[in-house]
């Protein structure tokens, strides 16, 4: 029991660590099966709980990851959810530069 507990710790403990310091441009995309606050990102688990930072107005959001992507480029690390591009003040330039922080 022990030996899994510490490989889930680790685990958490690496994807927090390694997400602390993730910036890159996000975009945004309508999913016709989810609505709201919602993201795609290509390795966080579906669930998790991502604060977005617009680093060029300093609006933020809280989304959660329910699909995979962004697929386009390399500098693109999340795809979030036309509502949350309306907050972040994206929506109209389509991108953003962001910072991202997994909400504990």
């Amino acid at each position: 029991m022990k030996p899994f507990i510490l490989a889930a710790l680790g685990a958490s403990l690496t994807v927090s660590g390694a997400l602390a310091d993730q910036f890159g441009v996000a975009t945004y995309y309508h999913n016709p099966n989810h609505g709201g606050l919602i993201a795609a990102h290509l390795t966080l688990p579906f669930g998790t709980h991502v604060r977005v930072y617009n680093l060029d107005n300093g609006r933020n959001v809280v989304v959660t990851i329910v699909d995979r992507g962004p697929h386009a480029a390399i500098d693109r690390i999340i795809d979030v959810s036309t509502v949350a591009a309306d907050v972040l003040g994206m929506r109209q330039a389509g991108v953003a530069r962001v910072r991202l922080e997994l909400v504990q």
